[in-house]
């Protein structure tokens, strides 16, 4: 039979109808979707969520850097470069939990391809000898990807990491951002909750979140 040939039936005579083609269904173009809410409060347009180092190395030609491997309950863990070096050994940084800034557009640093970045309190030390840092930590019983909402505010509706790069939205939200006189992190008073309780530094007081 050749490839344009037909089969006639020795019945009826009738050739056999060959088969119809599927139709394609005309495909939807994907829904453009807006910026969130633009009236909530600044930080409401940032995400934080729980996070932990499960993998930490020194930057190949940056002093200052670590990479991190941070696990934040997604399918795979966040590759994450840092400017701790100064304040934090490679062991005090292995498995410690902390909040991670998760809507950031990611940024080359140093050639190191940053995809958000880690959330610490800072304050002069007081012999003057520099700065002490420490990290936002989340309860202990706070699970590894939740995100953080904040006290006497809305539920946040974080913008897409596009949005927050053109509206500088981190940078808009960076004067607000301090820890309290017991050391809970806030932003404007509002402090930072997860569903088992606030956020906090160790020690520092009234110090400046970043």
């Amino acid at each position: 039979l050749k490839p344009d040939e037909t089969v006639t039936s020795k019945k009826s005579g009738k050739k056999a109808e060959k088969p119809k083609k599927k139709e394609k269904k005309p495909q939807n173009p994907p829904k453009k979707t807006g910026p969130a809410n633009v009236d909530q409060p600044e930080i409401c347009k940032l995400e934080f969520k729980v996070g932990q180092i499960t993998k930490v190395w020194v930057h190949p030609t940056a002093d200052k850097l670590y990479c991190e491997e941070i696990d934040v309950g997604e399918d795979a863990p966040r590759q994450i470069a840092s400017g701790l070096r100064l304040h934090f050994t490679e062991e005090q940084m292995m498995g410690q939990r902390l909040l991670v800034v998760s809507n950031l557009k990611a940024k080359n640093l140093v050639g190191f391809k940053s995809h958000g970045m880690v959330l610490c309190a800072a304050q002069p030390k007081e012999d003057g000898s520099g700065e002490l840092v420490e990290f936002v930590e989340p309860p202990a019983d706070a699970k590894v990807g939740e995100v953080i909402s904040f006290e006497g505010l809305p539920q946040p509706e974080p913008f897409s990491p596009a949005q927050c790069d053109k509206k500088k939205v981190f940078q808009a939200c960076m004067a607000g951002m301090k820890t309290t006189e017991t050391g809970l992190a806030a932003w404007d008073g509002h402090v930072f909750m997860t569903s088992v309780g606030p956020c906090k530094a160790k020690t520092i007081c009234g110090g400046v979140m970043r």
